[in-house]
């Protein structure tokens, strides 16, 4: 899902899409040059027209002057024509989608579509798990509940959508629980649905919001030394399902400020998990 821009973490590198044979120029650069040349433009006329009321033509001048202009006004062409195609190349890039991979689980009983170039990860902890290989805080794991603990019958047996919300909300808060001085987390259930899905089953599904903020200098003794900041903010994706007497819970990670851009496709994903009768 990151095309074009590369992120570790909460920072981000974007690469210029302007010609090589342009590197000397940056879009910054051509912007104010191209306001620089528009104000030179509007001096030179205003120029000209006081010196016209003041003194006889001068044909020659006025040539002279001509031409300096439509050098002026060539260059701030090419400007425009390069922040503009630079500025289509980036949008496309931006707006285009990878297409969607499925995975299916067999032995597990489930199966879901995620993003190709999203790489799988073992030993995370969940059944399976693969993630953005470029923004690490992207990605999307299933948890099974275990056989031998749980006995679902349907999805309702968490009760309505609103009441699993909470409890999902009050799972992922458990897991980000830490130790630190200073550390608090803002959440919020964003949506709680419910679905049918064209295998017939009953899915819900719940939107959470969750930021964290810490302290720079938690063992700072005086308050003022110690400034909160947000460590991130992220939308947590989940889509339930019953099947084989065990929940299973599709999960997925995505800060916040990526999610306005990919979130046709991270609806696709969650709206593709099924779950599936294992064969005796």
């Amino acid at each position: 899902m990151a095309k074009v821009v590369a992120v570790a973490e909460e920072n981000s590198i974007f690469f210029s899409t302007l010609a090589s044979s342009l590197s000397d120029f940056s879009g910054t650069k051509l912007h104010y040059s191209h306001i620089h040349f528009k104000r030179k433009q509007w001096q030179t006329k205003a120029a000209s027209n006081s010196i016209t009321q003041q003194l006889p033509c001068d044909f020659s001048s006025k040539t002279k002057a001509f031409a300096v202009s439509r050098r002026k006004g060539l260059s701030l062409l090419l400007s425009t024509y390069i922040l503009s195609e630079a500025s289509s190349a980036s949008d496309a890039l931006a707006q285009q989608s990878l297409p969607l991979r499925e995975y299916i689980d067999a032995f597990d009983g489930y199966s879901f579509r995620y993003p190709s170039n999203w790489i799988q990860v073992r030993g995370a902890g969940a059944d399976i798990f693969f993630r953005d290989p470029y923004i690490l805080d992207e990605n999307v794991s299933v948890e099974i509940s275990s056989p031998s603990s749980s006995r679902y019958k349907s999805v309702e047996d968490l009760g309505t959508p609103e009441e699993a919300g909470k409890k999902v909300l009050k799972q992922y808060l458990t897991e980000f629980m830490s130790t630190r001085l200073g550390v608090r987390r803002e959440s919020n259930i964003l949506s709680t649905t419910s679905r049918v899905a064209d295998d017939g089953k009953l899915y819900y599904q719940v939107e959470v919001n969750i930021k964290s903020y810490a302290n720079n200098n938690e063992l700072a003794v005086m308050p003022q030394e110690r400034v909160v900041r947000m460590e991130w903010d992220r939308r947590y994706l989940s889509a339930l399902g019953v099947e084989n007497n065990q929940l299973y819970e599709l999960r997925l990670q995505v800060p916040e400020i990526v999610f306005a851009e990919e979130e046709n496709d991270l609806r696709q994903v969650m709206d593709s998990f099924r779950v599936k009768k294992i064969a005796a």
